[in-house]
């Protein structure tokens, strides 16, 4: 317990310099503009929209059902407003209790001494958690992660249960608590549905030791269980796809190009290259940014790119990894068979310093042995539990790949395309299996060498790592601070992107010259982003410089046709103009725009409506009281209402 305390508090120290933090980049759309968080929307809604407010079966919506981190919002929203303290304080607490929970899972598989406190450590220090932990829309990978650790908990203690026999009823209670928390997980975010895979792994390689050749053993118990992992994961996962519509969301270019390319190879170098991109992330975590999309990361269009050597590598390194896995055991399983003394893991399994977590259980498909020690008058040789002694490595190793790669699926492009390159809240729960490879693999060093110096020099490095991983933590942490330092960060990773957003910040500072060179710089990296010719037409029309803007609207309509708040303001700049029947063809293409396939289909209602507004003040100067219906937009596009527009001054943000 003191283990993990400390590796909980760990957690907590690290982040105590996000609590006076500002909401930053997605956390405006998904928390300050979401209407779910109102007290006046009914709190039912947040189980029928998206983690955005979109209701989840439009054609726009992102798909994201994640219900149980939306009613977390609502609830500091209940609480506190939008002081953003209080969403941060929340965030630090569930990185703090899974942290600890992550230690507690490490403890049987690592051993109680060091080496589960290494694990914890390097799991609460790690970089690539600022963004999941410092913004606050992360708490959807956070509070998966805490479902996610509690069901494969209670699946570890269905398997202890279930080893002794079909009579323990409550091995199957366990089993069903570990499928509830896996639904909770799949409900904060849509990876926590892989730690079903992982459970099963978790049977197979630590609980029954197996290995290849062992794996066609008749094993009821076993293969009950699997199966119901398999239906349940295949019934959460039809739940899921059937709610939102049963038609998978729709992306743009820049939010994974690689998807978007009409060439083969260059989808297939560019996903295959994208987990060894992560896993460096996870390795040397100190090219961090807030945003992968466009061409932070260019696609691998031909085999001469020097980056599918990286690929390469990964990929061997991998396979090496599971071969060794495999083949690494099977001495290990021939010496108990022999009854010999072995060491694994650095202890002795016959000195009795194993790590025990249940030592009254009996052996597999035998009943436990009676008050005297025999059984049927016959005297029984004791069998050792799978769980007495530590996992050999090559099973931990195993367990540990499962780990990292299974929650990593989702987001691979293998089953699906997903909206974005690479995304470092995405690897918070895969970092688990990271910290645990890394733990298994020092402290197979240290067993192996036999030097004293050594040892220590090994010790030595270990803390220095989790001290340089602490130490970039804290440093990245004030990147999150606000979204001018946020930017700016992510300039060098994303210049086009960065430089965009910055310019929405630097003017609602009033630093207009600031601002349209931020414009500018981004439309140099990236000239057809609709959103940054929008917002700098914008900003030039509110500077009076009208000509300017009228161009870079109608630049960002010919890279965008649907973009109607651009509409809106190029008829309002023509109405002040004079040409108002330009204005009227303008204002009337834009009500007749459908909000199909749209981010963010409220802002496109407001857009709409306004123009509508400002078409019918316009044909009412004319004396025109009546529209001839073909002219008139359809019913179904938006409502006429009395909304006072003189233009429309939302920014679009990347």
């Amino acid at each position: 317990m003191i283990t993990e305390l400390a590796c909980g508090a760990a957690a907590l120290v690290l982040y105590l310099n996000t609590l006076d933090a500002d909401f930053c980049y997605d956390d405006s759309r998904a928390i300050k503009t979401n209407q779910d968080l109102l007290p006046e929307t009914p709190w039912r809604n947040v189980f029928y929209d998206d983690f955005w407010g979109t209701l989840l079966t439009h054609s726009g919506s992102h798909k994201s059902y994640r219900p149980l981190c939306t009613l977390s919002f609502r609830l500091n929203y209940a609480l506190a407003g939008l002081e953003p303290w209080g969403y941060h304080l929340v965030n630090v607490c569930l990185h703090g209790i899974v942290t600890g929970l992550f230690t507690t899972m490490c403890r049987p598989l690592l051993g109680g001494g060091p080496w589960s406190l290494v694990a914890g450590l390097l799991f609460a220090a790690h970089p690539v958690h600022t963004e999941a932990v410092a913004g606050v829309v992360g708490r959807a990978d956070v509070g998966a992660g805490l479902f996610f650790l509690l069901s494969l908990l209670c699946y570890s203690h269905h398997c202890a249960l279930r080893w002794r026999g079909p009579r323990s009823g409550r091995a199957w209670l366990w089993l069903l608590g570990s499928v509830l928390a896996a639904a909770g997980a799949m409900l904060w975010k849509e990876q926590g549905v892989t730690v079903l895979g992982v459970s099963a792994v978790y049977d197979l390689f630590i609980f029954h030791r197996f290995q290849l050749p062992q794996l066609y053993r008749k094993n009821a118990p076993l293969l009950i269980s699997l199966s119901l992992l398999a239906g349940s994961g295949v019934g959460l996962l039809a739940a899921r796809v059937y709610w939102m519509g049963n038609k998978p969301p729709n992306f743009s270019n820049s939010d994974n190009p690689a998807a978007d390319s009409p060439h083969l190879l260059t989808r297939t170098l560019t996903f295959l290259h994208l987990p060894a991109a992560n896993f460096w992330l996870l390795l040397c975590p100190d090219r961090l940014s807030f945003d992968w999309s466009m061409d932070a990361l260019p696609l691998l269009r031909t085999f001469a790119d020097w980056r599918n050597f990286q690929s390469l590598a990964f990929y061997a390194g991998l396979l090496f990894l599971v071969w060794y896995g495999l083949r690494g055991s099977p001495i290990v399983e021939k010496r108990e068979a022999n009854g010999k003394s072995h060491v694994t893991n650095g202890k002795s399994l016959t000195n009795g310093h194993c790590h025990h977590l249940h030592t009254d259980l009996g052996s597999p498909g035998e009943p436990g042995p009676t008050k005297n020690g025999t059984q049927n008058g016959t005297a029984k040789v004791h069998h050792n539990a799978p769980w007495d002694s530590l996992p050999p490595t090559g099973n931990l190793l195993m367990f540990s790949l499962a780990l990292l790669t299974l929650p990593f699926l989702p987001a691979t492009n293998l089953l699906f395309y997903v909206g974005f390159v690479v995304a470092e809240r995405v690897l918070y729960i895969p970092s688990m299996g990271f910290c645990m490879l890394v733990t298994v693999g020092l402290r197979s060093l240290y067993v192996a060498v036999r030097s004293r110096r050594h040892r220590t020099l090994l010790l030595c490095s270990t803390v220095g790592l989790v001290l340089l991983y602490g130490a970039k933590t804290a440093l990245r942490n004030r990147d999150w601070q606000s979204e001018e330092t946020l930017y700016r960060s992510g300039i060098r990773v994303n210049p086009a992107k960065a430089w965009g957003n910055l310019g929405n910040v630097l003017k609602n500072q009033g630093k207009m010259a600031e601002a349209e060179g931020a414009y500018r710089n981004a439309l140099h990296f990236r000239g057809n982003m609709a959103d940054m010719l929008y917002n700098l037409g914008l900003l030039l029309q509110e500077n009076d410089r009208f000509s300017e803007a009228l161009r870079y609207y109608k630049l960002a309509i010919a890279s965008r046709p649907t973009l109607a708040s651009a509409y809106l303001n190029t008829g309002i700049i023509l109405t002040s103009q004079g040409d108002v029947e330009e204005a009227k063809r303008t204002f009337l293409t834009c009500s007749q725009i459908p909000d199909e396939n749209l981010k963010d289909p409220h802002a496109h209602k407001s857009s709409v409506t306004s123009c509508l507004y400002n078409l019918g003040k316009l044909l009412h100067e004319q004396g025109q009281q009546e529209v001839p219906l073909s002219k008139a937009p359809s019913p179904h596009t938006a409502p006429w209402a009395p909304v006072m527009a003189a233009h429309c001054s939302h920014r679009v943000m990347g």
